[in-house]
């Protein structure tokens, strides 16, 4: 048996752990990685925020979400940083803050055909596995355990109700300033969940060694409990 002399101790330990968390849109998984890697003293990885930043400037250039050759161009003239200051997360597009653009609704629409593109995925997969390489890491998306780090220590899966997930993505977009119905938020939702569970290149699917954690019911602090309980555990 090894006893902990101090706190210190458990956090240099824990921070050699890679923490993965997927699911589909809403589900609840920003809010909770963040507040998992708070806890933890980890760091906290949006992917999905990568994406939306690539798929940002896709349509700043105007071009076609299906014009996947000129997507893919973008590639090596494109940098997306995920920047940490003072608990408060910026996602910077080739060295510019885009952390309010990217979640305008324009982008949720688009945001799934561009992350498909076969370049834009392995750009971006190198991004995170180069940046959870030390663990000490929280990271969420959709093919996290599954493609980025199969080997994750700690695997999530994330899902909640449909309905509910169009509420919360509802309450999101209010704070913004931006008003969308729940019926089409909803449809947005279950048309997401079908384009992300189907394409062909990393597929949103639960990996087999994932832990479901359904949110539906749950508030965010039951959450972040659930998914550090989880942790502790595999210390043990």
């Amino acid at each position: 048996m090894v006893y902990f002399k101090s706190k210190l101790n458990i956090r240099n330990l824990l921070k050699r752990l890679i923490i993965a968390i997927d699911g589909p849109a809403a589900s609840g998984k920003s809010t909770t990685a963040k507040l998992v890697a708070e806890r933890l003293g980890y760091l906290h990885v949006d992917t999905g925020a990568m994406y939306r930043a690539f798929t940002l400037k896709v349509l700043q250039q105007g071009i076609d979400i299906q014009n996947t050759a000129s997507i893919a161009r973008l590639v090596p003239q494109t940098t997306v940083r995920l920047f940490h200051n003072s608990g408060k997360s910026s996602v910077l597009l080739d060295g510019v803050d885009v952390s309010e653009d990217i979640r305008r609704p324009k982008v949720t629409k688009a945001v799934s055909a561009v992350s498909s593109i076969a370049e834009v995925r392995a750009l971006m997969v190198r991004e995170q596995q180069a940046m959870g390489r030390k663990g000490g890491i929280v990271l969420e998306g959709r093919d996290i355990g599954t493609v980025v780090f199969p080997k994750a220590d700690v695997k999530i899966f994330m899902i909640a109700e449909a309905h509910e997930r169009a509420r919360r993505r509802s309450k999101e977009l209010a704070e913004r300033g931006t008003n969308v119905s729940l019926d089409e938020l909803e449809k947005e939702i279950v048309d997401r969940d079908k384009k992300d569970t189907s394409r062909t290149l990393s597929p949103l699917r639960q990996a087999k060694d994932a832990i479901v954690l359904d949110t539906t019911t749950l508030s965010v602090e039951e959450q972040v409990e659930f998914i550090v309980a989880k942790v502790m555990e595999k210390m043990r």
